[in-house]
């Protein structure tokens, strides 16, 4: 499991697989999905994003948001389209 996480500016923090959880939540809240619907998210795209995790001892922010997408279009795309418009909105 990734120890590491890689951020876009070089910068290396501790993987926290709670900020992962925090992140998805918040797009789904965002999206207006409701809180039961957004656990069910949560542990169906959670898994998928700690098999990235584990492929390494580093990961990449890019790497993680890219498989977070992935797993948020194929079973909420509001919540992927929330997460983009949040992303734009903090110059991410």
């Amino acid at each position: 499991m990734a120890t590491s996480v890689t951020k876009k500016d070089g910068s290396k923090q501790s993987f926290d697989e709670g900020k992962i959880k925090g992140s998805i939540q918040l797009a789904c809240q965002d999206a207006g999905i409701s809180p039961e619907r957004t656990a069910e998210i949560v542990n169906q795209v959670l898994p998928s994003v700690l098999t990235v995790a584990a492929a390494r001892e580093e990961v990449a922010t890019s790497e993680l948001r890219e498989a977070i997408l992935r797993e948020l279009e194929a079973k909420e795309p509001a919540a992927a389209e929330a997460w983009r418009k949040h992303e734009t909105a903090k110059g991410s």
